[in-house]
């Protein structure tokens, strides 16, 4: 007869404990770089919410900023590194293909020997990140989970570029997954919808190497209209699900924290939402910029740090990007 294999016995409930962020330390306007895109402070504002983004210094790394978010978020959960189980760390700026961010992540905050590795799932991959932190905590697989949500998307831009890089900023925000008494994070609705190339890079590695000068490093691109239409439409039927699986109505909501890509398309959100007035709403998009799997984390921890009252609160968390991919949850706030 076969032995009977050991399982992991995990806890029945997660929560968010903490937050911790970092932004770039430059703050650079709509004029600084309506040139080279022959364009202007009005259009941007009109098309974006934009008035300022934060870009970090030459020698400021996306994992510095990690660093910077990562340990405030412990620090303000009363834990200490060694007691994190799991680094997750949400990008697509990481330009070392190999090892992870999240592994220099972990031995730069002492978190060693936590697993770690990192999600690339765009501007939902913070979402994704949370949705795995929750059922590997529940799982039995760690108590504690880092989530980092990473960027420094100005090593991936064309400042000539009109579609996107004029929205672009850098940043990291941080989260800390553990066990909880109560529900804290609901049931997560993610997935992808394909439209593969509407948001994406120029080239490839490959082509940029063997191009011969003629290939220009790769940076991002995207189908601005597409992905407008695709994000007003499509994920407030996903945000509205993630409310029915948590089983709860706008009503209910002290927060909703989307993505920040577009300060119209945040708008419209609210309207289709039918979001009450007394529900505070994420717009951190104008005086960060679209700081991609960051964004969502940045944007919470401003909210709260503008209104402590909301801790406590359940607040809709809805990421979406490249690939085309999303994920949406509803938690209660730190």
């Amino acid at each position: 007869m076969s032995p009977t294999l050991l399982q992991n016995s995990g806890h029945a409930f997660t929560r968010i404990l903490a937050l911790g962020a970092a932004r770039g330390d430059l703050t650079v306007t709509n004029d600084d770089i309506a040139g080279p895109i022959n364009s202007s402070d009005e259009w941007i504002r009109q098309r974006t919410g934009v008035v300022t983004r934060k870009r970090a210094s030459r020698d400021v790394g996306a994992v510095d900023l990690a660093e910077t978010a990562a340990r405030e978020a412990i620090d303000r959960a009363g834990l200490t590194p060694e007691q994190i189980g799991i680094v997750l760390v949400s990008t697509v700026s990481n330009t070392t293909l190999t090892p992870s961010m999240a592994t220099l992540l972990a031995e730069r905050i002492g978190a060693k020997p936590a697993a770690a590795y990192d999600i690339s799932a765009a501007c939902a991959g913070y979402t994704y990140g949370i949705a795995q932190a929750d059922a590997l905590i529940k799982s039995g697989m760690a108590d504690y989970v880092l989530v980092v949500g990473a960027e420094k998307l100005t090593d991936i831009i064309d400042p000539t570029d009109r579609s996107i890089s004029f929205l672009l900023g850098d940043g990291a925000g941080a989260a800390v997954v553990g066990p909880s008494d109560t529900p804290g994070i609901s049931p997560t609705v993610w997935g992808s919808d394909g439209q593969w190339s509407t948001i994406g890079m120029t080239s490839s590695f490959r082509d940029y190497r063997e191009g011969g000068g003629d290939v220009a490093w790769p940076t991002i691109r995207q189908e601005g209209p597409t992905v407008f239409r695709w994000a007003v439409w499509e994920m407030v039927k996903v945000a509205g699900r993630a409310l029915e699986k948590a089983g709860i109505t706008s009503a209910d909501l002290a927060a909703f924290v989307p993505h920040q890509a577009n300060m119209r398309i945040i708008d419209e959100f609210a309207k289709q939402l039918k979001l009450p007035d007394t529900v505070k709403i994420g717009r951190d998009i104008e005086t960060t910029g679209n700081t991609s799997a960051a964004s969502i984390p940045l944007a919470t921890h401003r909210l709260l740090q503008e209104n402590p009252e909301l801790s406590g609160g359940l607040a809709l968390q809805i990421g979406f990007g490249a690939g085309l991919v999303f994920g949406a949850q509803v938690v209660v706030l730190p």
